[in-house]
């Protein structure tokens, strides 16, 4: 039955975490909001979190402080639920009919009738509010610089049909918190958040072929591209150089910025981390590639770890 919102809940999605929160705690009118917003799923504002809080750390270091913007984190951390929410909302409107052809996607909250697509926009719309007034705690540099991200967000669902690197556009959009976590402290940039950015495009586009391995059957019938077609069996030696790559990277930004040993301690256990990833993966197996591209929420406290203690001591 419709309610006042004129939304209906007509079960989970296929792909959601069972018996979340969201479907045992939330009003059964609010459920489909929160499906388009993924907020059953954290793994996504987890992996559009890290690249900030690591250059936030980075610009700890460079500026002479020795203990992070406690408010910076709250608003990064509150900015990153926001805008990956407004962000699979937008891609579920763009989407709307392919998923409704693919058997993982096609009981989302669009294609199953939960909402409308002027409701989903209108949804968009207010989370996308949230996101301005967190951007707008910032300095001016940061403002200009986070709103510049929209042109990314914006082409990304696009990606999938005219590319086989549609993973490279996530990650400029993912990564690009890289560079607001050192202007939000510094006002400017340099060359440490730049390649902090440059290997978070690289460490996105490895765990989002993981993921997309999921689809890769569906996608190939539909013709939607993706890295995991384009790579197929040759996705560990992908991997290999994609994540060895964000490593180097890195490593280089630590440097630049003057971390201290510590710190490439926790880049040690995150490349260590990755080999786990890249030594585990089963193509086939779409259990399996669902849990690996999780624990990238693992890799990324492991990395930030380091740079706290890097901080402390």
């Amino acid at each position: 039955m419709f309610n006042i919102f004129g939304t209906k809940d007509t079960g989970p999605v296929a792909d959601a975490v069972k018996r979340h929160w969201v479907d045992t705690t939330l009003p059964a009118y609010l459920r489909p909001y929160a499906r388009l917003a993924r907020w059953e799923r954290p793994i996504g504002w987890w992996l559009l979190l890290w690249p900030c809080l690591w250059s936030l750390s980075m610009a700890t270091v460079a500026s002479g402080q020795t203990m992070p913007n406690f408010w910076y984190i709250f608003l990064f951390w509150a900015g990153a639920v926001a805008m990956r929410g407004a962000g699979c909302t937008y891609n579920d409107l763009v989407d709307r009919d392919i998923d409704d052809k693919v058997e993982r996607t096609r009981s989302r909250p669009i294609p199953a009738g939960q909402v409308t697509p002027k409701q989903a926009l209108l949804f968009l719309v207010l989370q996308a509010l949230v996101g301005l007034v967190v951007l707008l705690q910032f300095n001016t540099f940061t403002i200009v610089l986070g709103a510049s991200s929209l042109l990314v967000v914006a082409l990304y669902p696009f990606m999938k049909r005219v590319t086989d690197w549609p993973q490279l556009f996530l990650g400029l959009a993912f990564s690009w918190g890289a560079l607001v976590g050192w202007s939000a402290t510094m006002g400017s940039l340099s060359a440490a958040p730049f390649l902090v950015y440059a290997g978070g495009i690289l460490w996105t586009i490895g765990y989002d072929t993981i993921y997309a391995h999921q689809d890769k059957e569906d996608d190939a019938l539909v013709g939607v591209r993706s890295t995991a077609r384009l790579f197929g069996e040759k996705t560990k030696l992908a991997l290999v150089l994609l994540y060895g790559g964000a490593t180097v990277l890195f490593a280089l930004a630590f440097y630049i910025a003057g971390m201290g040993w510590i710190s490439y301690v926790g880049l040690l256990a995150g490349a260590a981390h990755l080999g786990w990833q890249m030594n585990a993966l089963d193509i086939d197996n779409p259990d399996e590639c669902l849990r690996l591209f999780k624990s990238n929420t693992q890799y990324g406290w492991l990395l930030f770890i380091g740079l706290l203690l890097d901080l402390w001591i």
